[in-house]
């Protein structure tokens, strides 16, 4: 979607020469797309020298992946034991790698049903649909303080501080404390979501999850003295009740749902916002019919949304497009190409938000189908329309805005943009 592309994909893709295919250069990270479609066609089971990876894209080998139980998720524990647990390792390092092995996302049935079973009640549509007044009114919030100064950056100024507000609220953090998720959240991200052109994204990670280990320690202590009606207090419930949970765990989830529970859904509503101001046509027809917010937000899903690869580790040796990826392997399915995958898709490069709902792999797909897809679709149908609806004369101030240099997930740093004048709303 992006105007800057790669000129140089499709003359690769056409002499056979992928074996340099590198998805974090300056116009890869802006622009993925003309070089995961040369992958998908040319070489979709594609071996990268650079990242000591598989990378697979077409639609149908990444949905089989991610039910097949051989594609594991447990690719925490295995990078601790063989890189951190020796003297010499970082123990900064090494502490936040053990926050992260105990994240629900990273682990493989029986331990990620335990987990799933306990956070899935708070995320149903029927709870999730719950936060809906409280959202619009975060929204409105920030609305005004942006038409008040005239200019914003969309990501800064409304997509992550309504999704912070959302989750931390549902957890119980006290807004006074929500503004320092930003800088710990950002230095995570390259610990996570694998910025592999960053050589102390370790290190940086590490500081950024030592300080929200702490917080969070914290907080538990104090919901254990003065209990709440929130997550959090649901979580040490569940843990005193019958040992579902154990002390690391408790303080390992809520950080998961504090830097997952936004994260993601900032990236959909920055890049759905992208895509309409880029695509006017499209914003008309939602300014017609509000009702298309829905498909629009599954649209911005499928085109551009923020799951760009998902990382597993293979369990065993599987044949996979006339290749063979040997036990051990780490594999990046990916949902940014199997999206635009034409044999599934039609015109699947094509921005239409009445296109009728189909497979699209946004949220995952199987056992780790993402818990908070409800929360993050409520949030973005909300949120997108009411900032067009609001600021009808929004523009971008650059056409080439600067994104994550990240493997796993696409989204805006900051998206700065033209306000305009301070028009009535059209909808109530």
């Amino acid at each position: 979607m992006s105007t800057a592309a790669d000129p140089g994909a499709a003359d690769r893709a056409r002499r056979g020469d992928l074996a340099g295919a590198d998805l974090l250069s300056p116009a890869a990270v802006a622009d993925p797309y003309p070089l995961l479609a040369a992958l998908r066609e040319h070489d979709p089971v594609h071996w990268s020298e650079r990242y000591r990876s598989w990378f697979v894209t077409r639609f149908d080998d990444v949905s089989a992946a991610l039910r097949d139980e051989r594609f594991s998720s447990d690719r925490i524990a295995p990078y601790r034991r063989a890189k951190l647990d020796v003297p010499e390792a970082d123990q900064a390092v090494r502490a936040a790698f053990g926050v992260l092995e105990d994240w629900m996302v990273f682990k493989d049935p029986p331990d990620h049903t335990r987990l799933r079973k306990l956070l899935s009640r708070a995320f149903t549509p029927r709870a999730v649909d719950r936060m809906r007044p409280r959202i619009v009114e975060l929204v409105d919030e920030l609305l005004a303080a942006i038409v008040a100064r005239g200019r914003a950056d969309l990501v800064g100024d409304l997509a992550y501080p309504l999704t912070a507000s959302v989750i931390a609220e549902m957890l119980g953090v006290p807004r006074a404390d929500r503004a320092r998720f930003k800088d710990w959240s950002d230095q995570i991200t390259g610990l996570v979501f694998g910025g592999m052109g960053d050589p102390n994204r370790h290190t940086v990670g590490a500081h950024g999850m030592g300080e929200l280990t702490e917080y969070l320690t914290g907080l538990v202590h104090d919901h254990e003295q003065t209990p709440a009606d929130d997550l959090l207090s649901a979580l040490i419930d569940a843990r005193d009740a019958d040992d579902a949970l154990s002390a690391d765990e408790v303080v390992s989830t809520g950080v998961l749902l504090l830097f997952a529970g936004h994260e993601t859904t900032t990236n959909l509503i920055g890049n759905g916002l992208l895509a309409l101001l880029r695509h006017p046509e499209q914003r008309a027809l939602l300014d017609a019919d509000p009702a298309l917010a829905a498909g629009a937000v599954e649209e911005v899903l499928r085109l551009d949304g923020p799951a760009k690869t998902i990382a597993r580790v293979l369990a065993a040796d599987v044949e996979l497009g006339g290749r063979t990826l040997r036990r051990g392997d780490r594999v990046f399915l990916c949902p940014a190409a199997a999206n635009r995958d034409p044999a599934v898709f039609t015109e699947p490069d094509r921005f239409d938000i009445t296109r009728r709902p189909g497979r699209q792999l946004g949220f995952g797909f199987g056992l780790h189908y993402c818990l908070g897809a409800p929360l993050a679709r409520l949030e973005a149908t909300i949120a997108i329309p009411r900032v067009l609806d609001r600021l009808p004369d929004l523009a971008p101030e650059d056409e080439d805005p600067s994104w994550h240099p990240v493997l796993l997930s696409r989204g805006m740093v900051s998206f700065p943009v033209r306000v305009g004048g301070p028009p009535a709303s059209r909808r109530a």
